[in-house]
């Protein structure tokens, strides 16, 4: 390798379970498919509808970059618990909404899904009312598009929406990693991802690649104020929600704030990252280059322990070792996985910024302090997104008449 830079990372990026190849492949099934604004979807009809939409349940793909692979999500769906399967069972219609980008902003993403409900209405046969939702960004996708088909004053005859695993009061992910992104020396998918329209909007707390600066995104501020102006959430629809996370206020209870999360070598040499601890000028991460030379200390004040609250977990320094590794790097890896989307953000119960909050026993709360009318935190800890029994059983039973 020339000595002129580090080597390529290539076209890595952080994903759930629902964007992995799954280990062995399963069938898709035969569907339509649907051309939509900013998107497409793929309808898979429950069983004894003979092939028309009786029951629609839409359901949204969630963030990463690039195009929805809809065959990935559906797998991913299927695994662990086969959550199409067993709607369809019951006679339910899944569409699969996917989008042309999914980093696009949440706006223009909603195109789609206020186009897939549109759509359901006009091809239903029968007056059943639909569900839509959506998981991770998928379920703040389908909640701005009801919110604002409402606001329009359109039907869209939604009976319940919920939301799996959904940032509603904000994700996390660590600085530093955001940081690392923009300070390897070339353009690559993992920064595009990390500064894209959606993880602008979603994330609690941004790294700003130009002014070095960590805090609230501009975009995440507007997208708020927007929101808030459609009225935050629709209002015909009962609104449930599940989180990946405990409910007991347990996260990661190995994962000690301010110890080293992740060191590299050989490239990028003792680059470390550490988990996020509270206090005042805390290193968040240590960041060095050879070629170009540079070297750079992330830092944060006033944060909470994020990395090991209560929620749906990443295993972002896990793909991160994983990727160093592939290039030639050694890895020290202390912590796999970090929690991505806090509890009490999933069910829209308290905001994320403080660490008691942060740590709230969810299941000890009154539940009339969310913003929903309905929600289950899993019972152990889970990969965010991850489709469990527990969860998805929970929401079939929800699902109207």
């Amino acid at each position: 390798m020339p000595e002129a830079t580090e080597p390529n990372v290539g076209t890595f990026t952080l994903g759930d379970p629902l964007t992995a190849e799954p280990a062995v492949p399963i069938e898709v099934p035969e569907h339509d498919e649907w051309a939509l604004p900013n998107g497409f979807a793929w309808v898979f009809p429950g069983e004894g509808n003979r092939g028309g939409l009786v029951r629609p349940v839409i359901m949204a793909d969630g963030f990463n970059l690039g195009r929805s692979r809809l065959d990935v999500l559906y797998q991913g769906l299927e695994s662990g618990y086969p959550f199409i399967t067993e709607l369809r069972r019951r006679g339910r219609d899944v569409i699969l909404l996917g989008f042309e980008e999914r980093s696009a902003s949440i706006p223009d993403n909603a195109r789609a899904a206020e186009a897939a409900l549109m759509r359901a209405i006009a091809e239903q046969e029968g007056d059943a009312r639909l569900v839509g939702g959506g998981f991770s960004m998928g379920g703040l996708v389908t909640r701005y598009a009801l919110a604002r088909l409402e606001r329009r004053r359109m039907d869209h005859r939604t009976a319940l929406y919920f939301s799996y695993d959904t940032p509603h009061r904000g994700a996390s992910i660590p600085v530093g990693v955001q940081a690392f992104s923009h300070f390897i020396p070339f353009p690559n998918d993992f920064a595009k991802q990390m500064d894209s329209p959606a993880a602008r909007q979603m994330l609690w707390q941004h790294y700003d690649k130009d002014t070095g600066k960590i805090g609230v995104a501009p975009e995440r501020t507007e997208f708020l104020a927007d929101l808030e102006r459609l009225g935050g959430w629709p209002q015909i629809p009962m609104k449930i929600a599940v989180a990946n996370g405990r409910g007991d206020g347990v996260g990661l209870p190995d994962m000690k704030p301010g110890e080293a999360a992740l060191r590299v070598d050989r490239i990028y040499p003792g680059t470390t990252f550490y988990t996020q601890a509270q206090g005042d000028d805390v290193t968040a991460a240590y960041l060095n280059r050879r070629f170009p030379k540079a070297e750079k200390t992330i830092t944060t004040s006033g944060f909470p322990e994020l990395d090991g609250a209560p929620g749906g977990t990443l295993h972002t320094y896990r793909i991160l070792a994983d990727t160093m590794k592939k290039l030639g790097g050694t890895a020290d890896l202390r912590h796999e996985d970090v929690c991505f989307v806090p509890s009490v953000s999933a069910v829209a119960i308290c905001d994320i910024e403080k660490q008691d909050d942060l740590y709230a026993a969810v299941n000890g709360l009154e539940p009339e302090r969310s913003e929903l009318d309905g929600f289950l935190c899993s019972s152990t800890t889970t990969a965010h997104t991850a489709v469990t029994e527990e969860l998805c059983t929970w929401i079939m039973d929800r699902l109207p008449d």
